[in-house]
């Protein structure tokens, strides 16, 4: 007698249930999904404004990034010969930067507990889209002589565009030339609005320690 079409399903399920089970590495399979499903990190470029004014720094001198984030700026900056130090808080953001070369980092809370970079000198302090004004005079400590400070962060006004809007984390009008007043010499100054890579009101600075004797 022709088998129906329910007899052959259930002779199909006597054989998958007899046929024996395939062992499954669970550890594996679970690596595999985490490397289809993750998504790979995104490195921004690293600001225009840092890369016009990082020839200025002293060819194979030391630089400080200040809450380096993910090191667009440290790894652009380590690749033109420059030595390192990116600070920040995000242990997750320090590790992408192991073992890159000429880059050391260090996991520091830089608003909640001592600065801790006193007593030190860097040929270069760099800041990007942080502002924590208790912290703006000991950027410039830090200078040594002929040093270079390259500062650009969100101004006055942004809050029309989008984050941040907290007048705590937005710089006031001529805020970086009252910084470095009778302290830097600046080279170049703006106050304006951009349209890259977001639309924002942005404050930027270079400014250069004078020389010993200079």
């Amino acid at each position: 007698m022709r088998a129906t079409r329910g007899n052959s399903r259930i002779s199909a399920l006597a054989e998958a249930v007899a046929r024996p089970a395939v062992p499954v590495d669970v550890a594996a399979a679970r690596a595999g999904l985490s490397m289809m499903t993750a998504a790979p990190a995104v490195i921004e470029d690293p600001s225009a404004w840092v890369c016009r004014f990082a020839p200025r720094i002293r060819a194979g001198g030391s630089v400080l990034d200040v809450a380096c984030g993910g090191g667009r700026h440290a790894r652009y900056l380590a690749a033109q010969g420059l030595a390192v130090l990116a600070a920040d808080i995000d242990a997750a953001a320090l590790e992408g930067l192991a073992g890159i070369e000429g880059v050391q980092t260090l996991l520091a809370d830089l608003e909640g507990a001592p600065w801790p970079f006193s007593g030190r000198r860097f040929d270069a302090v760099v800041v990007t889209r942080y502002l924590h004004r208790p912290l703006l005079g000991a950027m410039v400590d830090v200078l040594a002589p002929g040093g270079v400070l390259i500062y650009e962060t969100f101004a006055a006004g942004n809050e029309q565009f989008g984050r941040p809007r907290n007048p705590e984390f937005l710089l006031q009008p001529g805020e970086l030339l009252e910084l470095v007043r009778r302290r830097l010499r600046v080279i170049a100054f703006e106050d304006l609005y951009v349209e890259l890579p977001k639309p924002a009101m942005v404050q930027r600075i270079c400014a250069v320690q004078p020389a010993a004797g200079g």
